[in-house]
């Protein structure tokens, strides 16, 4: 029986990955790095550390990519986060997992800065229990670092009972790479075929989707895990 959940944010309770991607390509863009929008938004989900080498050269990204990052994300804050969206249903849903007695975390390749603006725009501070970002970690995903410091700070439950829940084939790598499972969502855009292939367990359309479904996902009382 499930009795954590792991959520990433970022395309899976906030509608941002195309304004990520965007930022992405301004930000390149500023330096002279030329890059199409379906490539890079193809990588979000990611943090900068895993996402920049795709697209700039090594010896360029040690000279130059901490100013690239810092470029970018002062982008982002100014202009685009402005512009994100809760995905409907996320404080519903944030609801109904706590009152099946699921403790709720946040696992984000985003800084931590960010993850905290965030619980704001989603108004969910007061349900979640522990938030975690690249801050907590050496390396983002698609390794498994920010999801094992989640690990860390729920308090010895089980992987077997823990599940992640992200909208990129990276979430599920990661997850799977600390040793717990993940439950989909197709709300980032990512392809149905993709994040089954990386090893979602079930997928759903987005977070009001899920709580629809409730009774009937592993996250209900009885459902879930595995040990």
């Amino acid at each position: 029986m499930t009795r954590a959940v792991i959520f990433d944010i970022d395309g899976t309770l906030l509608d941002s990955v195309d304004l990520h991607a965007e930022a992405w390509v301004a930000a390149f863009a500023h330096f002279g790095i030329a890059t199409e929008f379906a490539a890079v938004r193809g990588q979000i989900g990611k943090g900068g550390d895993e996402l920049m080498p795709v697209f700039v050269p090594r010896d360029r990204l040690a000279r130059e990519g901490e100013r690239i990052e810092a470029y970018r994300s002062d982008l982002f804050k100014r202009d685009y986060l402005p512009h994100v969206k809760p995905f409907p249903g996320v404080r519903a849903l944030f609801e109904r997992v706590r009152a099946e007695g699921l403790t709720i975390a946040l696992g984000s390749s985003g800084k931590r800065d960010e993850v905290e603006h965030y619980q704001e725009i989603l108004k969910i501070a007061d349900l979640v229990d522990v938030a975690t970002s690249s801050d907590d970690a050496d390396r983002s995903k698609p390794y498994p670092d920010i999801f094992e410091a989640a690990l860390k700070q729920l308090g010895g439950i089980p992987k077997s009972r823990i599940l992640a829940v992200g909208d990129t084939p990276y979430d599920a790598e990661a997850a799977g790479k600390a040793g717990i499972g993940t439950i989909g969502v197709l709300c980032g855009g990512f392809p149905e075929a993709d994040l089954a292939a990386a090893g979602c367990r079930t997928i759903y359309r987005d977070p009001q989707d899920i709580l629809d479904g409730f009774d009937a996902s592993p996250l209900a009382r009885g459902r879930g895990g595995s040990g």
